[in-house]
């Protein structure tokens, strides 16, 4: 039952004609119908008596204010056609602000309970010939309030909602300048991220309908991930957490449940961090993937930023480089075992065993040996065509490393 509304619900109303002596009488005993209308508050609503002092208070001005409102309002002249009429000037003896301590569903509760405590006292000093007209002009004017009660409400959420998400998107920004993790855990608790599991970011191009925003939320949270989501120009930004991210493919099995809200191309996971203050290296993977996919048209629709190492590491992402320096390289040259070796000459015989075990005078099963092990130690088969790609990158950035 607060704050005025900058664009008020204006209704025409067809109101009673009240005599000039009901006016009066009525203006007389605005105080005792406010009092009867507080008192009717107190006794029938539970939550009213646990607002604090300074919310009643308000409250108090606000019935007044009706009650005040109704007065005038049956004591002005019929408007005329196509005339308007301000019930929303009842709520601007309150603060907007009110509205985010009061419900719509408790302001109509009051309202309710203001026209009945009011109609009571009438009885008592409105003669009986003169209280059904007068109880006509009470409802018609309480209609009116109903619905500036709601405009005003509407406003307020429109407000909310227009806040929520520039605040949105500035926690989304924090994470993709790689601001201080005290920053970017301030602004997303503000917002109302409280999620503690694993977090990624995802990146894709946006199909230009910002409209569709709040669905992709909904479709998110409804697969128990937490989301920010923000639209920076023709990019989509998409944080998500959740306990259902235990794995990076458990992340791409959930983007892949959001792909219609992207644009067209790939669409790049970042690497899963435990908190949202470690976001900043999945945002920095994934936007830098989005760069470098395009030189991989034959990728899946939605791609980990790992599988795009060498993409991104020859578009000049040093993190990517020294990812499949120390990652891939050092681990197979550490294993020791003539693995380094093995790789790179069944990778310059063409993928052949027997080739590789000619050129390095070992029996071929000594080759499919070393071929599983090297799979073991990078994660990566020499014998698929994707990983060999990776492998013999690593291995020319791990040698130009060391020199």
């Amino acid at each position: 039952m607060v704050g005025q509304s900058n664009d008020p619900l204006v209704r025409q109303a067809r109101r009673p004609q009240l005599d000039p002596v009901l006016v009066d009488t009525l203006r007389a005993n605005a105080s005792t119908m406010t009092t009867r209308a507080l008192t009717s508050m107190e006794r029938e609503l539970p939550w009213f008596a646990a607002l604090s002092a300074e919310q009643r208070s308000w409250i108090t001005l606000v019935a007044r204010s009706g009650i005040d409102g109704f007065v005038d309002w049956v004591q002005r002249e019929q408007p005329p056609p196509g005339s308007r009429f301000d019930a929303s000037s009842v709520f601007s003896a309150a603060p907007s602000a009110l509205t985010g301590d009061i419900s719509l569903h408790q302001t109509v509760e009051l309202v309710r309970t203001t026209v009945e405590a009011v109609e009571q006292a009438l009885s008592e000093f409105i003669p009986a010939e003169d209280q059904a007209v007068t109880q006509t002009a009470i409802l018609t004017y309480s209609r009116e309030v109903a619905f500036a009660a709601a405009e005003v409400y509407a406003r307020a959420a429109e407000a909310r909602g227009a806040w929520d998400a520039r605040l949105e998107a500035l926690v989304v920004d924090s994470i993709v300048r790689a601001e201080g993790a005290d920053t970017v855990m301030s602004r997303a608790s503000a917002f109302g991220w409280q999620h503690n599991a694993q977090v990624c970011v995802v990146v894709g191009s946006s199909d230009g309908t910002p409209s569709r925003l709040p669905d992709l939320r909904r479709r998110a949270r409804r697969s128990g991930l937490d989301c920010l989501v923000a639209s920076q120009g023709e990019r989509l930004i998409l944080v998500i957490g959740g306990e259902a991210l235990v794995h990076e493919d458990a992340a791409i099995a959930a983007v892949d449940e959001l792909t219609e809200f992207f644009g067209p191309g790939h669409i790049v996971v970042g690497p899963l961090v435990d908190s949202l203050a470690d976001a900043a290296t999945s945002a920095r993977a994934a936007i830098s993937g989005v760069r470098a996919s395009v030189a991989w048209p034959e990728g899946d629709r939605v791609v980990s930023a790992a599988e795009l190492l060498p993409e991104r590491a020859l578009a000049g992402d040093g993190h990517a480089r020294r990812s499949l320096v120390h990652d891939v390289y050092r681990p197979l040259l550490d294993a020791g075992g003539d693995l380094l070796s093995t790789c790179v000459a069944f990778l310059d015989h063409g993928y052949s065993v027997e080739a590789t075990g000619r050129a390095l005078f070992v029996h071929a099963n000594t080759v499919r040996y070393r071929l599983k092990r090297i799979q073991e130690v990078t994660r990566y088969s020499p014998g698929d065509a994707r990983d060999a790609y990776v492998l013999r990158l690593a291995i020319t950035l791990g040698r130009l490393s060391q020199a």
